[in-house]
């Protein structure tokens, strides 16, 4: 099996990446190669399994050792550059995760860049994919990676999968018409299409990025680094989240479905845990210290401020739940997941 990830060099992907080259396997089928794309050049990949990577079947451990490494490639390339898609797809992939996109607050601030990277990218991607169709039924497997973003207020208390798409930000609109256009090439067969709506993903490793949502992992990150914190809203604003590992498990999982299980309504709402930015300092406080709290300065943002109030609190994931996927069901697990991962 070859497996394609656009956007390995991104938090998810890398994650994912890591992942998959462990298990040696996507799907149920052994991987032979494992192509890692995005804009930059994604890292090197260490090939050894993860304790984690297979669970604790002794077993299944032991056919995963006799698994050959997959080929890794990976290579630098700009989805919207002229040609680059249909290059991406010459090699058929059997799975594609299109995890690549221009996060919340760079698509608001810069409308162009966002239309262009998270639409027109994935429209281009969509068309190389249709165009290898056309010519003997190429048909793989298409894991989207959407958000919660393509929802806007006023909400019902609980958002389930028939609520309709109103987003308000520009990231959630390129993100509702990407969902549109998959859900159309799914229907006419040219791939089996899975749109996963994220939730936000917390904690999440490394530096802040220019996400709107990217505080709700600061406040926690830094403190349990020793450092201090912004909170740019107030203790009561309640979101939705599931950790890094939920996610790349969302993404492993997405893979086994079948176009039999997933129906016509290719796009879904995913499991997660709703909190309050108070329960989230709780939680930190249960789990790291009141040493840790005390790094946590608040200073509103108007701009973050009115960019979250536009965001749903709560989602009903029951479709997705019977399809297999789970996430955490308690906030100290998510930061639980944190220290185990990051801090260990």
């Amino acid at each position: 099996m070859n497996v394609l990830i656009i956007g390995a060099a991104g938090m998810l992907g890398r994650k994912l990446s890591h992942q998959l080259n462990a298990q040696k396997m996507c799907a149920g089928q052994a991987i032979g190669q494992l192509d890692l794309v995005d804009v930059v050049p994604p890292q090197p990949l260490d090939s050894a399994t993860s304790d984690d990577a297979t669970g604790s079947d002794a077993q299944a451990r032991n056919v995963v050792s006799a698994i050959r490494d997959p080929l890794i490639i990976t290579q630098a390339a700009d989805l919207t550059a002229p040609h680059v898609a249909q290059q991406l797809i010459a090699a058929r992939p059997d799975v594609i995760y299109h995890l690549a996109a221009i996060v919340s607050g760079e698509a608001e601030q810069d409308m162009d860049k966002g239309y262009r990277i998270n639409l027109d990218g994935t429209r281009a991607l969509l068309e190389a994919i249709r165009s290898e169709h056309e010519k003997d039924g190429y048909c793989p497997t298409f894991i989207f990676t959407s958000s919660i973003a393509v929802y806007g207020s006023p909400f019902p208390e609980t958002i389930s999968d028939e609520f309709h798409l109103t987003p308000l930000t520009s990231y959630g609109t390129q993100k509702a018409m990407c969902e549109l256009l998959l859900a159309d090439y799914h229907r006419r067969g040219i791939l089996l299409g899975v749109g996963l709506r994220l939730p936000t993903i917390c904690i999440r490793p490394g530096k802040p990025n220019a996400a709107a949502s990217s505080f709700f992992s600061g406040i926690l990150r830094e403190p349990i680094n020793g450092q201090p914190a912004i909170l740019p809203v107030a203790d009561t604003v309640r979101h939705w989240f599931a950790s890094p590992k939920a996610a790349v498990g969302f993404l492993i999982h997405a893979a086994t479905l079948t176009r039999e299980q997933i129906g016509p309504r290719c796009n879904m709402n995913l499991p997660g845990l709703s909190a309050t930015v108070a329960e989230q300092i709780e939680s930190l406080r249960n789990v790291v210290g009141s040493e840790a709290v005390a790094l946590i300065r608040r200073e509103n943002d108007p701009v973050v401020a009115t960019i979250v109030a536009g965001w749903a609190e709560s989602f009903d994931a029951q479709r997705a739940m019977a399809l297999g996927f789970a996430a955490e069901s308690s906030f100290d697990d998510i930061i639980q997941v944190y220290l185990d991962d990051e801090m260990a």
